[in-house]
């Protein structure tokens, strides 16, 4: 079982790499953005809304899988000097700069209502388990405050998640234009990696005391 977490970490780790290390290659450069599917976003790019919107999502993102993936890491967890700055970051992350242009790029969905509804929905509880996950920890709740946590990093997960199902459909399959596929994988990105959350919430029987507001800062 130890065997089979440790190799699952180690998938999750080189997506989490690939997927970070890609979009630093794929779009630095002075922000040229005649790259990849920015170029099927040239009328939602000439708003003037879309572009900063992107950037701010997919670099503040590559930055908290990195951070939020190492949180979870013991060896991280226990030292606090370093455990509080890269949760800061994550926290940071995701309510000034990952979470905002994500429902700026929502906006400009062109997949329909479900693929709409189903980005809407995961970043609004993005925000909001991040957001609970802050106030917790400020309050002491350590337990409730990684339980939000998990559910928080299952969802910025859903950016590799949904990558990985992209590119097993294009490989293996018809591709994301084949009828309803955007539709499935808009929801498989996210739901499933929430129930992993969930389950993991529920078997776990950790039960840490709170703590006082001094020691949570």
């Amino acid at each position: 079982m130890k065997i089979a977490l440790k190799l699952l970490w180690y998938f999750a780790f080189l997506w989490v790499a690939m997927l970070c290390i890609g979009v630093f290659v794929m779009y630095s450069g002075f922000f040229k953005y005649q790259r990849a599917f920015l170029t099927i976003k040239q009328a939602a790019i000439n708003t003037g809304w879309y572009l900063p919107a992107f950037y701010c999502h997919i670099i503040g993102s590559s930055l908290i899988l990195f951070a939020g993936f190492f949180q979870f890491s013991k060896a991280v967890y226990n030292n606090r000097q370093l455990h509080r700055p890269l949760g800061k970051l994550y926290v940071f992350g995701v309510l000034f700069f990952a979470a905002p242009g994500a429902y700026v790029m929502t906006l400009f969905v062109n997949r329909g209502n479900w693929v709409f509804a189903s980005f809407f929905v995961q970043n609004t509880l993005w925000v909001i388990f991040t957001l609970l996950a802050w106030l917790y920890i400020k309050k002491g709740r350590v337990t409730d405050h990684i339980y939000m946590m998990r559910r928080s990093y299952a969802l910025a997960f859903a950016a590799v998640t949904l990558r990985f199902y992209i590119w097993g459909l294009t490989v293996f399959g018809h591709g994301v234009n084949f009828e309803n596929n955007y539709i499935i994988i808009a929801f498989l990105s996210w739901v499933p990696n929430l129930l992993v959350a969930e389950l993991i919430n529920h078997f776990d029987n950790t039960r840490i005391s709170p703590i006082s507001h001094d020691n949570s800062n």
